[in-house]
C-alpha cells in the first residue's frame, strides 16, 4: 500500500476498526465447559481455537484413560501406568484450558450454569463427553456380583481378583471347588469380550504356566457367552466367523444364542439351563449413556 494511502483517514479507521474488533474478540471469549476428559473431550479441547473460546474440562478422574488397552492390564499384558495419562500433563502450558477434578451433579439449562463436588461453573456452551457405562439390563444380581471393565480401576480390579484366584487355588484339595476356581466366565462377544478371551487364552498358554508351575491350567477353562449368533456381531459377518474361529483355536469355549440369568458369585445360571461354577465373571455385555441430571432423557 503507497504511504499516501496509508495516512487516508479512511484507511486509519479501518485499522482502528480491525483493531478494536480483535480487542473485543479477546474479551468476549465464549466459556467452554466440556465434561467428560475421554477421547472426545480430549480431542474437542484441543482443537478448539483458544483465542475464540475460554475452555473449562471438568471430568471425576485426574486423568485419560486409554480404553482401547484396558483388557492388558486386566490380563496384567501392562501396567496401568501405560494407559493413563493426567490431563494437567497434556495440556501444560495452556493458560486458556482449565482442569477441574470434579463430578457434576445437575445441569440448569435454564441458568447456564452446572452444579459439581467442587461448586456451581457456569457456561456459554455446554458439551457432554460423558460417554457410557455398563448395562446390566436390570439384572440387579449380575450387577452386585460381577466385574466389569469401564475404567482402568475396573482393570486393576478384574487382574487382582484372577490373581487371587491362582493363590486360591494352589491351596485348594478338593477338585470340585479348585475346578470352580479354574473356571473364567465372561458375558458378551463385543469387542471388549473377544479381547478379554483371547488375551486370558494367550496368557493361558505363555505365561501363567511359568509363574505358576504347580497349577494344571489345561483345566483353566473360559467361557464367553454371547446373547446373538456370533461373536462381534455388531461388525462384519467376517469379522464375526474369524474371530470365531481364533478364539476356538486358541480353546475358548463359546457360547452363543445364550444369556446370563442369574449370578450370585458362586454359580452363573445360563438361560439354557446350564449352570457354571465360578468365582470370577466379567460383564461386557453391553453399555448405556450416562445421564446427567437436569436434562430431559
Amino acid at each position: 500500500m503507497p504511504v499516501r494511502d496509508r495516512l487516508n483517514p479512511k484507511y486509519l479507521y479501518n485499522a482502528d476498526f480491525n483493531h478494536k474488533k480483535s480487542f473485543d474478540i479477546m474479551e468476549n471469549k465464549k466459556k467452554v465447559v466440556i465434561i467428560g476428559g475421554g477421547f472426545a473431550g480430549i480431542e474437542l479441547t484441543k482443537k478448539l481455537d483458544k483465542k475464540l473460546f475460554d475452555v473449562t474440562l471438568i471430568d471425576k478422574l485426574n486423568h485419560h484413560q486409554f480404553q482401547p488397552l484396558f483388557y492388558q492390564v486386566a490380563t496384567s499384558r501392562i501396567e496401568p501406568s501405560t494407559i493413563s495419562f493426567p490431563f494437567r500433563y497434556i495440556f501444560k502450558g495452556n493458560k486458556d484450558v482449565q482442569i477441574r477434578l470434579a463430578e457434576v451433579l445437575e445441569i440448569n439449562p435454564i441458568r447456564n450454569e452446572i452444579l459439581t463436588s467442587i461448586g456451581p461453573f457456569s457456561y456459554d456452551i455446554l458439551v457432554l463427553a460423558t460417554g457410557c457405562k455398563t448395562n446390566f439390563f436390570n439384572n440387579e444380581a449380575v450387577e452386585k456380583s460381577s466385574f466389569t471393565l469401564k475404567t482402568t480401576y475396573d482393570a486393576i480390579t478384574i487382574r487382582n481378583q484372577v490373581l487371587s484366584v491362582f493363590e486360591k487355588v494352589l491351596n485348594v484339595k478338593d477338585e470340585a471347588e479348585k475346578q470352580k476356581l479354574l473356571n473364567l466366565v465372561i458375558v458378551g462377544a463385543g469387542p471388549t469380550g473377544v479381547e478379554l478371551s483371547g488375551a486370558f487364552a494367550e496368557i493361558k498358554k505363555f505365561v501363567l504356566p511359568k509363574d505358576y508351575p504347580g497349577i494344571d491350567f489345561s483345566k483353566f477353562t473360559i467361557y464367553l457367552v454371547e446373547g446373538s449368533k456370533s461373536t462381534l456381531n455388531a461388525m462384519s459377518k467376517e469379522s464375526g466367523k474369524a474371530s470365531m474361529e481364533y478364539l476356538k483355536e486358541m480353546g475358548v469355549h463359546i457360547i452363543t444364542e445364550t444369556y446370563v440369568k442369574n449370578y450370585d458369585g458362586s454359580i452363573a445360571t445360563l438361560s439354557n439351563g446350564t449352570e457354571i461354577p465360578t468365582e470370577t465373571l466379567i460383564w461386557a455385555a453391553g453399555v448405556k449413556g450416562n445421564k446427567v441430571k437436569g436434562l430431559p432423557d
